[in-house]
């Protein structure tokens, strides 16, 4: 899966992180829900630290369209809002059949 944080570029991450990502955007949509912006930054800056310290970043000529975009903690509730619409930031992709390859 590939992660785009905005304005930083794009990490390829695995499937442990991905879920603990999800972990995280389920509590950071709570917290916009609530118009906890402060909780909903603390949310976001744990997801940007766990996808720079364990994702792989990619080149930046690597044009690999994004699986998922996580905003930074400067947007606003509305800005950040619309980004969440639908399922959130992580979207629930179905999980590839290892005995298909």
């Amino acid at each position: 899966m590939i992660v785009r944080l905005m304005g930083e570029g794009q990490w390829r991450i695995d499937e442990s992180l991905r879920q603990r990502l999800n972990e995280l955007d389920e509590e950071s949509l709570a917290a916009l829900e609530r118009g906890d912006e402060a909780d909903l930054d603390a949310k976001l800056e744990q997801m940007w630290a766990l996808v720079k310290t364990e994702g792989q970043q990619l080149p930046p000529e690597d044009l690999s369209s994004s699986d998922v975009v996580i905003p930074p903690t400067d947007l606003t509730l509305d800005e950040t809002r619309q980004l969440f619409e639908g399922e959130g930031l992580i979207p629930d992709l179905p999980v590839a059949d290892a005995s298909a390859t």
